[in-house]
């Protein structure tokens, strides 16, 4: 890496013997600037932001040691050559005691400045890795705390800890959720209006959006549920506070994804409570409060009315696909018992009534399997009997067991997609784990961003589908490759370290011996039947 070095001096024979006789580029540094005094320099190196200062001490106007008090306190980071002749050794003490990285006295040779910025340069790779490793950690804490977080909230919401248990864990989180109320909204996104399988891309721009609503609330509390739903816990000091509050965000979060995204979403709000215990009643009361998948049913017909009969064949099919795109199986009981309603059983003695609820309904769920991308005749096999079937279809119960059959196979397939495309997005972020782990950079956010998901979802959806987090296969990747260094080759351990993707040795042995119950050397001597 090539660091910019600034020269201050007041002898212009000497400023500018050192400027044209070093070979910076070479020492591994850009010439990018040059004063007479420190008034002069300090704004030019503001402007230029240097890694390094080369300064004489005697100067007018403003002298060495002033120049680097100032620096010291703008520019910490920046390493500071002095520049002192024999008579001026108490002000090379002076800059001393300011944390200047070196001095050299005049009359100055090539040769002896070559030889400091070379150790200068040194020390700027040192703090360069230092700093991006304390940046690692950073981001290593921040990733596992968020995902902490919303395994803490999750857990509260679902009634798995007691008021103490959540209080302690909440503060040892950083978390404030001390209040005099809380409430719960519940939101399941989907994708209205629509007959393509799920789209976790989709989903991720609604989370995004409620995020950004939300985020900056210190009274919201965001986890989600799964794949499709998101939990709101909101703290406040009032319970009438936290039903208007929770009106409003319903409205709030409604209006934005409608607005924003070809998407919908479900919204249901819980009951205010007054206790961190009773956070899980609030949860369960928002389920509850969840608008049905079916919006609406029409009125009931006359089939034995012309008009009514007609009608049957352009009834709105909304509801069926609706369901297929977002109703489950242990709800098509309740959903079946609506759509028909509008019949009653004696309109089952009709040929023409039939005909439409169960023909009909093939050809919707059989349209519908195809957008999957599924072999129709294997899904639903029923398709190339319907009339058959139809002819022993007598009773409601013969007719609901027919149809349950046909959406419970289209159901599972369903779902089987949408994890398809969940453990093809791991299976993506698994391979290119595999080919970079040697990165020691390589982080949750970069693999995020090579499936197109944030870094909370990707962690959510490759825990899930997984079983452990993305910190920890990581770990368990850069081990087995350390491992099979250890066993097959001779390199020393701090070789095997990088080539695993660890830049510092002595945390690369930490990290081994944590994860194998042997230091490298050890287990490199151990017998193969003792190796872990």
């Amino acid at each position: 890496m090539t660091y910019k070095v600034f020269l201050v001096e007041d002898e212009i024979v000497a400023r500018e013997g050192i400027r044209d006789n070093v070979d910076w580029q070479s020492a591994g540094f850009e010439f990018c600037g040059e004063a007479p005094d420190g008034e002069m320099a300090l704004p030019l190196i503001e402007a230029a932001r240097p890694d390094v200062l080369i300064t004489d001490i005697k100067m007018p106007f403003m002298d060495g040691l002033q120049l680097c008090k100032i620096l010291r306190e703008r520019m910490p980071g920046v390493k500071i050559i002095i520049l002192s002749g024999h008579d001026e050794f108490h002000y090379a003490q002076e800059a001393v005691k300011l944390g200047v990285t070196e001095y050299l006295l005049k009359p100055l040779g090539v040769q002896d400045l070559h030889h400091v910025l070379g150790k200068v340069a040194a020390q700027l790779d040192q703090d360069r890795l230092e700093q991006e490793k304390l940046n690692r950690l950073k981001n290593q804490v921040e990733d596992d705390l968020g995902l902490r977080w919303e395994k803490f909230l999750l857990k509260l919401a679902m009634g798995g800890l007691s008021s103490p248990e959540a209080i302690q864990e909440s503060q040892r989180l950083g978390l404030d959720l001390i209040a005099k109320g809380y409430l719960v909204v519940v939101v399941e996104f989907e994708l209205g209006g629509r007959a393509e399988p799920l789209n976790y891309y989709e989903h991720e721009q609604v989370e995004q959006i409620i995020s950004s609503l939300v985020g900056n609330n210190p009274d919201v509390f965001l986890t989600k549920a799964g794949m499709e739903e998101l939990i709101l816990i909101i703290k406040g000091d009032s319970l009438e506070y936290l039903e208007q509050e929770g009106r409003f965000l319903k409205e709030l979060i409604g209006a934005e994804v409608e607005n924003k995204t070809r998407c919908s979403v479900r919204i249901g709000v819980g009951s205010p409570q007054d206790r961190i215990g009773q956070i899980h009643q609030s949860f369960t009361a928002a389920l509850t409060n969840l608008p049905p998948v079916v919006a609406k049913v029409p009125e009931p017909l006359d089939v034995n009315s012309e008009a009514d009969k007609a009608g049957l064949l352009n009834l709105d099919k909304s509801a069926l696909e609706n369901f297929l795109r977002y109703g489950t199986k242990e709800e098509f009981d309740n959903f079946f018992e609506a759509y028909i309603r509008l019949l009653g059983e004696t309109a089952l003695q009709s040929y023409l009534v039939k005909n439409y609820i169960f023909v009909d309904l093939f050809l919707i769920v059989a349209k519908f399997a195809h957008q999957l991308g599924g072999n129709v005749d294997q899904i639903i096999p029923e398709i190339n009997n319907v009339e058959a079937r139809l002819l022993n279809i007598k009773t409601l119960d013969q007719l609901r067991e027919a149809v349950r059959q046909v959406f419970a196979s289209v159901l599972t397939f369903r779902d089987s997609q949408a994890h398809h495309q969940r453990a093809a997005l791991v299976h993506q972020a698994k391979a290119y784990i595999d080919s970079h782990y040697a990165d020691a950079d390589l982080s949750l956010n970069e693999v995020a961003a090579q499936v197109n998901l944030s870094p909370s979802h990707f962690s959510t959806v490759f825990s899930h589908e997984t079983g452990e987090t993305f910190k920890e296969y990581l770990t368990r990747i850069r081990i087995d490759r350390a491992k099979e260094l250890l066993r097959t080759t001779g390199l020393k351990s701090f070789e095997v370290a990088y080539q695993s993707g660890y830049n510092d040795p002595h945390y690369f042995s930490h990290i081994f011996r944590k994860n194998t119950g042997f230091s490298p050397q050890q287990f490199r001597v151990q017998p193969q039947n003792g190796k872990k």
